[in-house]
């Protein structure tokens, strides 16, 4: 990845924009007792509470705070302050999760895209996450999922071993003729012949 972004509220930001409620051991407690007549401390407290340890993007606080009974544009204030400084930042986010998410998981680009797309991230931020995932680091990734896979389909018959593999690679987002290709050659490798195998699986 070319640019590495620490997860929204994480550390000192999420303590420095609260007003002290991020300070607190226990601030859900925080939250609860709050007048409820101060909807804007309610909702300052409640994203801090979310944003401790976990990111979340804006869409995914809002509908919490809309979970919540806080007033529409109340919620769009505080969200609004917590952008300006630097608590929600949905760019970081989705560059963060296309990161983590394709290196811990062996998602491709496809599959990151539409996770982040559930999460209300604008597409042209997703756009500039997953385009950050080169095309040579998503192939590679693709045959080391084959190759820790390959071994449990030994024994089974050679078109049973290629639709399992490339069906577990399309599950992960991998286009479909990538992963014929990268299953047709780990396949090829192990002595399979391959030759008569159809463009499809």
């Amino acid at each position: 990845m070319t640019r590495r972004t620490e997860w929204p509220g994480h550390e000192s930001p999420a303590r420095s924009a609260g007003q002290g409620l991020g300070d607190s051991p226990d601030s859900s407690r925080a939250e609860k007792e709050l007048s409820p007549q101060d909807p804007a401390e309610r909702a300052r407290a409640i994203c801090l509470r979310l944003l401790t340890g976990t990111p979340r993007t804006r869409k995914q606080l809002r509908d919490a705070l809309h979970k919540r009974d806080i007033p529409d544009e109340v919620a769009d204030e505080v969200l609004s302050r917590f952008e300006d400084v630097g608590l929600i930042d949905d760019g970081a986010f989705a560059d963060a999760w296309v990161e983590s998410r394709h290196h811990g998981r062996g998602l491709a680009r496809r599959a990151l895209a539409r996770e982040l797309r559930t999460k209300g991230v604008d597409s042209a931020l997703i756009d500039e996450a997953v385009g950050q995932l080169d095309p040579d680091q998503e192939e590679a990734t693709a045959r080391e999922l084959v190759a820790r896979r390959l071994r449990s389909t030994r024994g089974l018959e050679r078109d049973r071993r290629l639709r399992r593999l490339a069906g577990m690679l399309a599950r992960k987002g991998y286009p479909e003729g990538m992963a014929l290709r990268v299953v047709r050659e780990a396949l090829e490798q192990e002595g399979e012949d391959v030759e008569d195998l159809g463009d499809h699986y």
